[in-house]
């Protein structure tokens, strides 16, 4: 593996009722979330981060995605589109010092890449 920085360390959830979401996230990571907007909720665990997402937000997410954590966004996008994978949503910024994008591999399983943080 050329990039023993990957990990995934985020995985977005979309929800359909973030309050009734949100207490049973609760129940299970056995706490109150860090973050608590009407867009979104997050916990953060032991370094893992869950988070919840109304209606997938505007990536229209509609299954769990997992994040891999990397150095440089752009770099493995490059490295991903040039093995066969699709850009779903291109690196943009979300606040907080972090880049988000997502990709699509050959079966349309989507991928997701977070840079910062």
């Amino acid at each position: 593996m050329s990039d023993t920085a990957l990990s995934i360390k985020t995985v977005l959830h979309p929800v359909s009722d973030l309050a009734k979401a949100k207490q049973v996230y609760a129940a299970l990571l056995g706490g109150p979330p860090q973050t608590d907007s009407p867009y979104y909720v997050g916990f953060d665990i032991g370094g893992q981060h869950i988070g919840l997402v109304p209606d997938g937000g505007p990536q229209g997410m509609t299954s769990p995605v997992a994040y891999w954590h990397v150095p440089d966004i752009e770099a493995k996008l490059a490295e991903l589109t040039a093995a066969g994978a699709v850009v779903k949503e291109a690196a943009h910024d979300v606040g907080g010092g972090r880049v988000v994008a997502t990709v699509t591999d050959p079966d349309g399983n989507v991928l997701g890449l977070l840079q910062g943080r």
